[in-house]
């Protein structure tokens, strides 16, 4: 590690990463802004987003090409002007981002919006010790192998795939823009993107359905799911966002990129995705010797180059594995499948040329024809990635309840298959309601995991099969009633309970496995994933 640790340190050094223009973050202004001031009267300027980038040959060889020629292409930007765009437009707050500076607007018809800068400084993300030394250098450098203006794409593939969009725009901020107050400084001379925020029924748009009220994040939409069984996310929507993400590269797609549009269907509330935040679509980040290396399966792998396939599905999967357990466990194959299928017809050429022309046209001349031809090459292979992201989620299975009661069924059907159902009984105050049913298949999942949660919940199993899938019941907190009916042949027990020892009714079959303690801890399950 130590001898990495000084060809790592030399390479930089001779690769220039200390010069002084590498810390040099401001768009430089061409044209209209050669001297830092707009002209009178112009609404736009000729802008480069990260000179910086642009690095010697000997550099790019460690370090990569990356898509330093966009970020080093000079185009034109609209100027921003706080007080006349949508109508002039507030500060609500500044954001609390570490790499980029951001803030909260509020236009006047009450719309927020984010606004944050393109470029990134990462010295606020590592350790003290390493904020003044290569280490935030090198970090700092590789921000260049996203593309700056991907984001701009994105829009027209979401609406061709039925996929709810924010419809984010770049804008330069004058050198001498004053608008922004106390902040002026941290925003003059430099690109930022505007894009629409989903918070309060202000925000809903005509392209929202009419059955759409409000607006929740990741966090307040999770807590309610979890709390009450009558708040339910749409699988198969949150299905067709994350193979749109998989067709895009999108590999960075954690709960806090997601607000959730709020739909009501009788006494239930239904949650769709928004995703938002698409600043890493279109990564390059394998070429170069260190940085081919370090994006290996065996280490930075989620950081995966998007190119003409989908050659480590896994990769763009690592970062949303906390939302894809909780939101992705009632689809099957064919459900996937299907998904696919139509996603595919619905992106038509005329649908990705539209998209990809949305690209600055200097940029469009650089990578239009590389990056359709990509997104026609990933759209052909999209059930067979949509199968392999099936097969990495079957594998084990997650099924939470809620807070509130619970009826857990499974079912050993045969030697391969098995069924889960779940319902919500009359009895809770609220219509019965059937909740969750999948068939499950022995050679594509291992093991079912039920999590009851606070609920007085019931867990009753049947059936009488030679081979089967595991099943781990966790019946959580309240006065459970568990009885397992089955039987599978062989000395290995494949019902595993585990609840406290008291305050339940559990009644053991030949197939359960004795799982209850004393200990509360056996109750916990994951909600928040922080």
């Amino acid at each position: 590690m130590k001898r990495v640790a000084m060809v790592l340190f030399c390479s930089l050094l001779l690769s220039g990463c200390a010069n002084e223009d590498f810390f040099q973050h401001d768009a430089l202004a061409t044209a209209e802004e050669q001297n830092g001031k707009a002209a009178a009267g112009s609404d736009s300027a000729w802008v480069i987003l990260g000179r910086h980038y642009d690095r010697s040959g000997f550099h790019r060889y460690f370090w990569g090409n990356h898509h330093r020629q966009l970020w080093a292409t000079p185009v034109k930007l609209p100027i921003f002007r706080l007080d006349s765009l949508n109508g002039g437009m507030e500060i609500v707050k500044k954001g609390g981002g570490y790499q980029t500076t951001s803030f909260q607007l509020r236009d006047k018809q009450g719309r927020l919006y984010a606004f944050r800068s393109i470029d990134k400084d990462p010295k606020e993300v590592v350790s003290k010790f390493w904020q003044d030394t290569f280490v935030t250098n090198i970090l700092r450098d590789q921000t260049s192998a996203a593309n700056p203006f991907g984001a701009l794409v994105i829009p027209r593939l979401a609406e061709a795939v039925g996929v709810y969009h924010a419809s984010p725009k770049l804008y330069y901020v004058a050198a001498d823009d004053t608008l922004f107050g106390e902040f002026s400084q941290q925003v003059q001379g430099k690109v930022f993107m505007l894009e629409e925020k989903y918070e309060t029924p202000a925000d809903i748009t005509p392209a929202f359905a009419a059955d759409i009220i409000d607006f929740e994040d990741s966090d307040d939409a999770l807590r309610k799911r979890f709390a009450s069984n009558v708040y339910h996310f749409n699988q198969e929507a949150f299905a067709r966002a994350r193979l749109l993400d998989l067709l895009i590269g999108d590999w960075d797609r954690h709960k806090g990129q997601w607000d959730w549009a709020v739909a009501t269907q009788g006494k239930d509330t239904i949650f769709y995705p928004i995703p938002k935040d698409r600043d890493q679509v279109f990564l390059k980040m394998g070429d170069g010797l260190i940085p081919s290396i370090a994006t290996s399966k065996l280490l930075a792998r989620k950081l995966h180059t998007f190119d003409d396939d989908f050659s480590d599905v896994k990769a763009y999967m690592i970062n949303a594995a906390f939302v894809d357990e909780r939101l992705l466990h009632e689809l099957s194959l064919e459900d996937w499948q299907r998904i696919a299928q139509d996603m595919q017809r619905q992106l038509t050429d005329e649908v990705i040329r539209e998209a990809v022309q949305q690209l600055p046209p200097p940029v469009y001349t650089l990578v239009g024809a590389e990056i359709s031809r990509n997104l026609k090459s990933r759209r052909a292979l999209l059930p067979k990635a949509a199968a392999k992201v099936y097969a990495i989620l079957a594998k084990k299975v997650t099924i939470p309840g809620s807070d509130e009661e619970e009826h857990f069924e499974v079912r050993r059907l045969d030697n391969e298959h098995l069924e889960v159902v779940v319902t919500r009984p009359t009895n809770t105050g609220m219509p019965a309601k059937q909740l969750y049913r999948r068939v499950f298949q022995r050679g594509q999942t291992e093991e079912i995991i039920l999590h009851g949660l606070a609920g007085d919940d019931t867990f009753i199993l049947s059936g009488e099969v030679r081979e089967s899938i595991l099943v781990r019941i966790y019946g959580g907190l309240g006065e459970d009633e568990i009885s397992d009916n089955s039987s599978v042949s062989g000395w290995k027990k494949y019902t595993h309970v585990y609840d406290t020892e008291r305050g339940n009714e559990i009644s053991f079959g030949p197939e359960t496995k004795d799982r209850t303690t004393d200990d509360v801890r056996v109750h916990a399950y994951d909600r928040e994933g922080n």
